[in-house]
């Protein structure tokens, strides 16, 4: 595989192991797994192209993971904050759309 222009990421050893044990969970989130992988093949030192076409994931997404990574290491692979109104109906409420609030 050829290697990409920027410098591979340096992992820690209990990062490595983190992003493994991702990876081969069946109980996380697809989307921490895929991006535990792309992680993992970057600090193997193959190419975001190369990556984004085995991850299946278009070469944007890879640069952001890896950005994002090499920002904020294993937190920065977690969901960012989204801007925008609360939800009306949260599951910690207990009540459905429709249910009258006493």
């Amino acid at each position: 595989m050829p290697s990409s222009k920027k410098t591979p990421l340096e992992l820690l050893p209990d990062e490595t192991t983190e992003l493994e044990r991702i990876v081969r969970s069946y109980t996380h989130e697809h989307r921490y797994v895929v991006r535990a992988e792309i992680i993992l093949r970057l600090a193997r030192g193959e190419a975001q192209a190369f990556v984004a076409r085995t991850v299946r994931v278009r070469r944007r997404i890879v640069m952001k993971w890896e950005k994002r990574f090499r920002e904020k290491r294993l937190a920065g692979l977690a969901d960012a904050a989204r801007s925008g109104r609360p939800a009306r109906f949260s599951p910690d409420r207990g009540d459905t759309p429709g249910e009258a609030s006493v």
